[in-house]
């Protein structure tokens, strides 16, 4: 068990191809399953698409991909965590392995959420040629997955430039001393 507690979580498997995977709680699938429309699929499973999930899957297992994605998602957080020490406008950052998200505030007290920093850091994400996305119920978190493969240097290389990108857009940050 990873102890991930998700109702639906669907992740491409592919690698560009079109597979991709569904985990749910028993209790759901049972429930889809009693409740269930006549026909449902993409791509439906097809010996192409199925060949290439196996491929990916070999992969992941040979190069201990999952492994790495722990240590260096622990990695990119503990540095996140640094960030938000440093920059008042991050009320939160949390995820599990590569896949985490930064909460941008107009306060840390009333937590009252900053879609405009967000879009505008993401805005300048993009101009040093890192993609991210912003997400949540008010368009404040910017979302953070990279491919498995992120390494320590893509980290420093991330957090360099995301640290830049809110300075420029918020100002210069606290300083701590």
């Amino acid at each position: 068990s990873s102890g991930i507690n998700a109702e639906w979580p669907l992740r491409p498997g592919g690698n560009g191809h079109p597979v991709s995977a569904v985990v749910t709680t028993r209790a759901i699938a049972d429930m889809y399953y009693n409740n269930r429309p006549a026909y449902f699929n993409t791509y439906g499973g097809n010996p192409v698409s199925m060949a290439v999930g196996l491929a990916v899957l070999d992969v992941i297992k040979k190069e201990n991909l999952v492994e790495h994605a722990r240590v260096t998602g622990a990695l990119m957080l503990e540095e996140l965590l640094l960030l938000k020490e440093k920059h008042q406008c991050i009320g939160d950052v949390r995820g599990m392995g590569l896949f985490l998200g930064i909460e941008f505030v107009k306060d840390r007290l009333t937590r009252d959420p900053d879609e405009n920093t967000a879009v505008a850091i993401k805005k300048q994400m993009y101009k040093n040629q890192i993609i991210v996305s912003t997400e949540g119920r008010y368009n404040n978190i910017i979302k953070i997955k990279p491919p498995m493969t992120f390494d320590r240097q893509n980290v420093e290389h991330f957090i360099k430039y995301f640290d830049r990108c809110i300075a420029k857009v918020v100002g210069s940050p606290l300083t701590f001393y």
